[in-house]
């Protein structure tokens, strides 16, 4: 099976004055295309900042790693820009959204980033209308986020997560600011995505949340403690 993504050796230090945070220690793991992961873990321990890593917002400061075949560490800021616009879409626990944006207007976002920045089309508006209606806010397409509930937010942000068509979604916290009932309907969202044949990486504290997920991945003081089995 293809890998989505692929670190080695990977370390990420963080220089506060004379301290050193040492964020992650040496971490090695590979993700299969069509992969679920849940990455857990206490406060502290990486996980995070392992996701940033893998999304292209931050670099590592030493070790190797490679997303659909390309080495991060070869690559220009802008290049490096360019594939996280195509291949990755983010989720984030805040949601994230422009407060002053309709829902349409917060899932197009990113197409205004594609490379040479073309014109909003009519087939991209009817593309991210269609997201809207996959997430069930077809009769929302107006509203603002303050007129949503954090359950509706959270689905525009899956939506604009979509919306130039990534192989692979990265979810930091997604239901963490969600109610039980709500984060089940984020998370079948995120399985009928999976079963679209997306790799989805997920970051979450929740072990029922975890479970949802094909493979587990604990870490503990920037390290992998453990791969494909749930702690507990």
């Amino acid at each position: 099976m293809e890998l989505a993504g692929q670190i080695d050796d990977l370390h990420k230090y963080y220089y506060l004055g004379n301290q050193v945070v040492k964020a992650l220690r040496g971490v090695t793991a590979e993700f299969p295309g069509g992969d679920f992961v849940a990455i857990m873990g206490s406060s502290g321990s990486g996980k995070s900042t392992l996701l940033n890593v893998l999304g292209g917002l931050d670099r590592p400061t030493s070790g190797r790693y490679v997303i659909a075949g390309n080495d991060v560490s070869t690559l220009t800021d802008h290049e490096l820009s360019a594939i996280r616009n195509k291949l990755i879409g983010f989720i984030f626990q805040s949601y994230n959204l422009i407060s002053q944006f309709t829902v349409l207007e917060n899932i197009r976002m990113p197409l205004s980033y594609r490379p040479d920045r073309p014109p909003m089309t009519r087939e991209d508006i009817d593309w991210c209308t269609e997201l809207a209606l996959q997430v069930g806010l077809g009769d929302r397409l107006d509203h603002r986020p303050h007129q949503l509930s954090g359950g509706q937010q959270q689905r525009v942000a899956i939506a604009r997560a979509l919306v130039n068509g990534p192989a692979i979604i990265l979810a930091d916290e997604p239901t963490g600011n969600l109610d039980s009932s709500t984060s089940a309907e984020i998370i079948e969202i995120l399985n009928r995505l999976n079963a679209e044949g997306r790799t989805i990486i997920m970051v979450t504290h929740e072990p029922e949340i975890a479970r949802e997920a094909k493979r587990q991945i604990y870490m503990k003081d920037g390290l992998i403690a453990g791969d494909g089995i749930f702690p507990g």
